[in-house]
């Protein structure tokens, strides 16, 4: 039995917690915030609830296979989990609206056929096939494994490029295009561009420089689903703590690590900003790169030859604005709908800057309505929570240390959001803004492809006993990535740095 020191009580950190004490081991989570889940956090007030991170889970296998490595309790035992459908609805520049079914590859191509007109759906389909093929060729290296010490076989892009006619055209190999450029050509329509694009930048990637291998994204929440847990995304983060309690994990909250402990080249534990060390035989840390640098007395934990361009850069950011609104949820209401930008060109350049990184400010950016049918958000059936999301600059062209910039930001995304709930304004009872802050950035998964600029640094460190985890280390953010991200840190713990995964 040995002692493990986890830093961060994230969800990528607790389900590596949790398999570890499973495998016998002692294991301790030093926490500097007030609670667990990370990014999965939830706002309440006056008997509303809000998710103000993830809204939906997407690969929700990767919890199953938690819950069950962990314990006899499945997850549905523990999280009331239902798949949300239609799974979203989008509504274009030009009014146009579809529903997208959930799960159903024939029931999303005869919607977009019926909404975009016939042959839109085909086209769509026939690019998520392409998007399998790239899923098929990385699952295993991007979600499953310990990041390849080879890992620039994965800068080609699997994303297999169209086979064209006539005497150039007769090949098929991999494609070195953006999903930008993948989109204009295979998809024609500027809705299915917009609705393909939208996917990258929920994730915070620029779609004119994210490899073609986004395209797995769309793929990946298609086919796996969409699923939200009954009290929110932060119900699921209550269970895994739960289950890290059940195995004995010891959690301490308000304690920051303020550096690693290292002796003999070895991590041997952690130092607290307390004064104390807690020894440990191996140390997991749950923060980005830059921070965990900062604890190794800022040395490299990564090898020159190991860290990519942009492996430790920082996104975009997320705006949120939480609304409590007098009336009851519409029957028919829709728990997610994606009322996308004017002008997405736009958009990018104030995201992301256009040209040497000049941002301009967006009229209208694309904005995520959720509107979850779920008693726990709500304090009556007379009453309703929706919550609006934006992608948008973590600086400029708008200061978020300005409160009248913030909130005039928040009655934009409002009056865009009416697409979404016709007479949204006149039911707010009141409204909560959480502006983008530097240590909650938009962390999105990683992509093969662009000579591996969109990887994370591997989970094993140059420095023996110390392992990173979560969104900002192999295989990247979200729920899903993160959940594997805790199996292959525990993996290569449990079994040793020359374990290749699961079979």
């Amino acid at each position: 039995m040995a002692r493990i020191a986890v830093i961060g009580a994230g969800m990528g950190a607790m389900a590596a917690a949790a398999r570890l004490a499973v495998a016998g081991h002692r294991v301790a989570v030093f926490e500097r915030g007030a609670t667990h889940g990370g990014a999965v956090r939830r706002l309440e007030r006056d008997g509303f609830a809000f998710d103000t991170g993830p809204g939906l889970l997407h690969l929700p296998a990767v919890y199953r296979d938690l819950f069950l490595k962990t314990g006899r309790e499945p997850l549905e035992s523990c999280v009331e989990l239902s798949q949300v459908d239609p799974a979203s609805r989008h509504v274009f520049a030009d009014g146009t609206a579809v529903s997208l079914p959930n799960a159903s590859r024939a029931g999303v191509l005869a919607a977009l056929d019926e909404a975009l007109g016939a042959g839109a759906g085909e086209r769509w389909s026939a690019l998520v096939g392409r998007a399998r093929e790239a899923w098929d060729a990385t699952r295993r290296p991007l979600l499953e494994e310990p990041l390849w010490q080879d890992w620039r076989v994965l800068g080609r892009d699997p994303y297999p490029a169209v086979r064209r006619r006539g005497l150039f055209g007769r090949g098929k190999g991999p494609t070195t295009a953006t999903l930008a450029e993948v989109a204009r050509r295979e998809l024609a329509d500027p809705r299915l561009v917009a609705l393909l694009e939208s996917h990258a930048l929920a994730y915070g990637f620029d779609p004119r420089s994210a490899p073609a291998s986004a395209a797995v994204l769309p793929y990946m929440e298609q086919t796996f689903g969409s699923w939200y847990p009954r009290g929110g995304l932060r119900a699921l983060a209550d269970a895994v703590y739960e289950r890290c309690l059940a195995r004995k994990v010891e959690f301490s909250f308000g304690a920051a690590v303020t550096g690693i402990v290292e002796k003999d080249g070895r991590a041997t534990g952690v130092e607290l900003a307390d004064g104390r060390v807690a020894e440990a035989e191996f140390v997991v840390a749950g923060i980005d790169p830059g921070q965990l640098a900062g604890l190794c007395g800022g040395r490299e934990p990564w090898g020159a030859d190991e860290v990519r361009p942009g492996s430790g850069e920082r996104g975009p950011g997320r705006l949120t604005v939480c609304l409590a609104l007098r009336g009851a949820r519409p029957a028919d209401a829709v728990h997610r709908t994606v009322v996308h930008a004017a002008d997405r060109a736009a958009e990018l350049a104030s995201v992301f800057g256009d040209g040497p990184g000049l941002r301009t400010l967006c009229d209208r950016p694309t904005v995520t309505v959720l509107r979850p049918d779920d008693p726990a958000a709500r304090p009556d059936g007379a009453h309703e929570a929706v919550t609006l999301t934006a992608t948008v600059a973590p600086h400029g062209p708008v200061d978020w240390l300005d409160g009248e910039a913030v909130a005039a930001e928040a009655e934009r995304m409002t009056g865009i959001a009416e697409a979404a709930v016709p007479g949204l304004r006149e039911r707010v009872l009141w409204r909560e803004v959480l502006p983008p802050t530097d240590d909650m950035p938009v962390p999105g998964p990683a992509l093969a492809g662009q000579e591996g600029r969109f990887l994370r640094p591997g989970n094993r460190t140059r420095i023996p006993g110390l392992y990173a985890v979560g969104g900002w280390s192999h295989p990247g953010g979200g729920l899903a990535h993160a959940g594997m991200s805790g199996a292959i840190v525990a993996g290569l713990i449990v079994h040793g740095d020359d374990w290749h995964g699961s079979t």
